[in-house]
């Protein structure tokens, strides 16, 4: 069978092919800094959307990311991107260490509120008939760095507490909001929130990392 790598490859040219490599697509800041960081993801969006026209898909998306940035601008949050049918964003004003401003606060008033939110959400969907939301929410804190990607206007943030709200959110029940263990040890004497251990969370750098589900303290 004729081999399908080309000639410049089997040669081992990849070396010089990348030795001139620019700076062009991705430049990072350099500056590291611990901030609150968040996930906001549609339940079963894959098949809900499969069922729906090409224009209705466009309503269903727009709703819920325009909705969720919403709700992250009013608590001072940050939105960094939408991913498929999920929303990173993260709140500047948490940055610091040992004493954590009252802002750590409003982060997770954004994510009580997102889920307060979501029968107005839903009341919109209806209005544009379409199947209601449920969605999850995951947060965590720790160090990340900012990058400009080219031909955007936004930041984007890379680091563990990013990566941790992504492979957690799942942890959390639809319409409910979960939180990786460094964010619980800063704000687990926080008296306006009700804190229960979900499980752990295990990975390559993380062995059991507890995660908590959060609800606003009746």
């Amino acid at each position: 069978m004729e081999s399908s790598i080309k000639p410049e490859i089997e040669s081992g040219c990849l070396e010089s092919k990348f030795s001139s490599i620019s700076n062009d697509t991705i430049r990072f800041s350099g500056e590291h800094e611990d901030f609150a960081v968040g996930i906001v993801d549609i339940v079963n969006s894959t098949r809900v959307s499969a069922y729906l026209p090409k224009e209705k898909v466009c309503k269903y998306y727009s709703v819920f990311i325009n909705s969720m940035g919403t709700v992250v601008k009013e608590f001072g949050g940050k939105v960094v991107k939408n991913i498929g049918d999920s929303l990173l964003f993260y709140f500047p004003n948490t940055a610091g260490q040992g004493q954590l401003p009252a802002s750590l606060l409003d982060s997770l008033y954004c994510g009580l509120t997102m889920l307060k939110d979501r029968d107005i959400i839903n009341s919109i969907m209806a209005d544009e008939k379409l199947p209601n939301l449920s969605y999850r929410i995951s947060m965590d804190y720790g160090i990340i760095t900012t990058a400009k990607c080219n031909g955007s206007d936004h930041d984007d943030i890379f680091g563990p507490p990013v990566n941790i709200c992504a492979k957690i959110n799942h942890f959390a029940h639809p319409n409910s909001m979960v939180i990786g263990g460094d964010l619980y040890e800063i704000i687990k004497t926080f008296k306006e929130f009700e804190f229960r251990f979900v499980k752990d969370f295990s990975n390559g750098f993380r062995f059991k990392y507890p995660v908590y589900s959060v609800a606003a303290q009746r």
